[in-house]
């Protein structure tokens, strides 16, 4: 027992057994993210679920606004300098405060859009009908009331582990919020129909919140019913939080375009639309979130420290990664998209052209899954730096762009739901591009070599890769393999991308890429020690 709590209760030392445990958890948690989704596919209908998507619009848009914003770009690194100043009480203080604050705003805000979530659902899914507006708002008022205060609080201690460095039990908390849904759906769906998996939602948040106390008792964590606006910290967090706010707003007006625009093509074409990204924001999330959120709190202590060639290095080591491992996905998706949709969400009730055209929605999300996820890095390094605007500037201007796109091609060229793939991809390139830019003017020119070739390597080796893909793609599909049954489905996919995945890698080894080396290492350690969390750190007390 004292080994396994010692497991939870150990620090990750570096950026790479940071970055391990939560790319472990995510992948759990998007894992059984793609169970619950299968099962939503196999019990109700596309058009059903369109519903049940749209629900989760306006408590989405209050979470993001009130307590993503403080998160990302201002709890941490202010937390995590209090902790390197060893001002650890004041660290309680201002965290009790930000998370008493933020409780009472949701509350305040929930009580008119409770009231008035009829009208407020005709507005955001117009092209429903009255019917399917009607269940949509009775979904909202549920979310509003049993899904967003719980992931506020546990959002904000997420924040306060991930600051001591703390990443395994945060990485797990995801993971049983989907498991809390996953039971709504099993056990309450014969019963309650579509409302079953909204009660998981309501089970799953408060399970986010349990899991994580013991921990926080166990590092000495203490909460304060106190509300001093006054204290530095606070204030440091509220000036940093403002142009993030106002970031994540027109991020929020750009999703909510989306599902307006979704819902005019038809009900079913939002739960299309969703389950095309939720497919790609597993790469995103399994590399370009977590190795972002590994990396912030190392870069706000360089930042702190004033270590420039640290900040450098980090930076530069984080792109990397991320590249490495998730242009081979982007590859996978694009030419394997149509069997992917159909292993994932290939139910009775999905049909095969809500099939297609997810298959097409992912592969134009895929388009930009670098782009996506070394965006995630390049914002945390303005953060890391106190720095909210640029980032936030930035994302506004391309946030625009996506949402014109989305409106020209939906209205004006009348294109299918795919479209809405392309905008943001076009405008999530014109953001990286964008911050990376700006990054190297505000740091001092990056190594050009060191910034460009790995890269370049990667990009060439991933192309190799998709041709690689498409050849047993359509040998195996016409000649071999029965692809309509799920066997088959599974070994046309499964070789394919065996064939596509090792020649991705033994083009980077040959092309010297330093990343193959660090898997090798990395896989030769993990075998030696059975576990790999992970370099030598201390055990919290």
């Amino acid at each position: 027992m004292e080994r396994i709590l010692g497991i939870f209760y150990r620090r990750q030392g570096g950026i790479g057994s940071a970055a391990f445990v939560l790319a472990s958890m995510v992948l759990t948690s998007r894992v059984f993210g793609l169970i619950r989704d299968r099962m939503l596919a196999s019990r109700f209908g596309p058009d059903e679920l369109g519903v049940y998507f749209a629900a989760f619009r306006i408590p989405n848009l209050v979470f993001e606004l009130l307590v993503m914003g403080a998160l990302t770009s201002s709890f941490i690194p202010v937390f995590t300098k209090y902790l390197a100043t060893k001002r650890e009480n004041d660290a309680w203080i201002m965290s009790s405060v930000l998370i008493n604050v933020s409780t009472v705003i949701l509350a305040v805000l929930a009580i008119p859009l409770f009231i008035w979530a009829d009208a407020l659902c005709r507005v955001l899914a117009p092209g429903f009908n009255n019917a399917q507006q009607a269940q949509m708002a009775v979904f909202t008022r549920f979310l509003l009331l049993f899904q967003v205060v719980p992931l506020c609080i546990g959002n904000y201690l997420t924040g306060i582990l991930q600051s001591f460095r703390l990443f395994l039990i945060p990485a797990l908390a995801p993971v049983v919020y989907n498991v809390g849904i996953i039971a709504g759906i099993f056990f309450l769906s014969p019963s309650y129909g579509l409302m079953a998996p909204v009660i998981g939602v309501g089970l799953g948040a408060l399970l986010f919140v349990i899991i994580q106390l013991p921990l926080l008792w166990h590092i000495g964590y203490r909460y304060t019913p106190i509300f001093s606006l006054s204290h530095r910290g606070v204030v440091e967090v509220a000036k940093l939080v403002g142009p993030r706010t106002i970031g994540l707003a027109a991020s929020q007006i750009d999703t909510t375009v989306d599902l307006m625009l979704a819902s005019l093509l038809g009900a079913r074409y939002v739960t299309i639309f969703n389950f095309a990204q939720h497919l790609q924001q597993l790469p995103v999330g399994l590399f370009g979130i977590t190795i972002a959120q590994a990396a912030l709190p190392t870069l706000s202590l360089s930042s702190a420290s004033e270590d420039r060639a640290q900040f450098h290095k980090i930076i530069l080591s984080s792109l990397h990664q991320i590249l490495f491992f998730v242009l081979p996905i982007s590859a996978l998706f694009i030419v394997l998209r149509i069997p992917v949709v159909r292993l994932v969400f290939g139910a009775s009730h999905f049909d095969w052209s809500a099939t297609v055209l997810t298959g097409m929605t992912l592969s134009t999300f895929s388009i930009s899954l670098f782009a996506q996820s070394i965006g995630q890095v390049l914002a945390r390094g303005f953060y890391a730096l106190y720095d909210s605007k640029t980032p936030v500037t930035v994302s506004v201007v391309t946030i625009v762009l996506n949402t014109v796109l989305s409106i020209i091609f939906i209205r004006w060229l009348a294109l299918p739901v795919w479209s809405l793939g392309l905008s943001t991809s076009i405008a999530s390139i014109m953001y990286a591009g964008a911050l990376l830019i700006l990054l190297d003017r505000r740091l001092g020119t990056f190594p050009r070599r060191e910034l460009l070739l790995p890269p370049l390597k990667m990009i060439m080796a991933a192309i190799v890769m998709a041709g690689m893909l498409y050849i047993p793609l359509k040998l195996l599909d016409q000649l071999v393999f029965d692809t309509t049954r799920t066997m088959g489905l599974i070994l046309l996919t499964g070789i394919a991308g065996a064939i596509g995945l090792s020649s991705y890698l033994f083009l980077t080894w040959v092309f010297g890429v330093g990343e193959v080396r660090s898997l090798i290492t990395f896989v030769k350690r993990l075998r030696k020690q059975g576990t790999i969390l992970l370099e030598p750190a201390s055990e919290v007390s």
